[in-house]
């Protein structure tokens, strides 16, 4: 019998076109036959954290099904960061073209110098919290044992983070 496991990731983008390139992530994403019943949040325009010199961010939290076990899934999300432009050479808090985190994977508590599940600062981002609190709310984290929402109300995190309107592109 094939396990299938609830994940969630974030996606984020600062250079280009930040929501084709987003779509595409998630296009890319659902090609996979072993990634199934998709679901995504808003799209949300985020300030940059740490290196304030770059674009807002527009960032998104999407929910999949996976039989792929986590080391399979970051090889996954990889492959598709590098099909859609991102350098593989990355510098921490720099612009990027598409950013994907595996936020949790089922109930999959990892630690090595590769993964980290559940992603480490989860709880200290509201840019990954609010719209992951939009379609999970309830969803407890591993090792932390809260809620998505519980983290968000005692988020220290000030960072500017609003639903982004297509119309007015910021």
């Amino acid at each position: 019998m094939i396990k299938i496991y609830k994940s969630y990731l974030s996606l984020g983008s600062n250079i280009g076109d930040r929501e084709s390139n987003i779509a595409q992530a998630v296009t890319a994403l659902g090609v996979y036959d072993e990634i199934n019943n998709l679901e995504s949040s808003s799209l949300y325009l985020t300030e940059p954290l740490y290196n304030l010199e770059q674009e807002y961010f527009i960032n998104t939290v999407i929910g999949i099904e996976t039989s792929l076990n986590p080391f399979t899934l970051l090889d996954t999300v990889k492959k598709i960061e590098i099909m859609l432009g991102r350098k593989i050479i990355k510098k921490k808090n720099m612009p990027r073209i598409i950013d994907i985190d595996i936020l949790v994977h089922g109930d999959s508590i990892i630690e090595t110098s590769e993964l980290v599940i559940p992603h480490p600062f989860i709880s200290q981002r509201k840019f990954v919290l609010i719209p992951f609190d939009e379609i999970a709310p309830d969803y407890k984290i591993p090792l932390l044992n809260l809620s998505i929402h519980e983290l968000l109300v005692s988020c220290k995190d000030e960072s500017s983070v609003r639903l982004h309107d297509m119309e007015h592109k910021a």
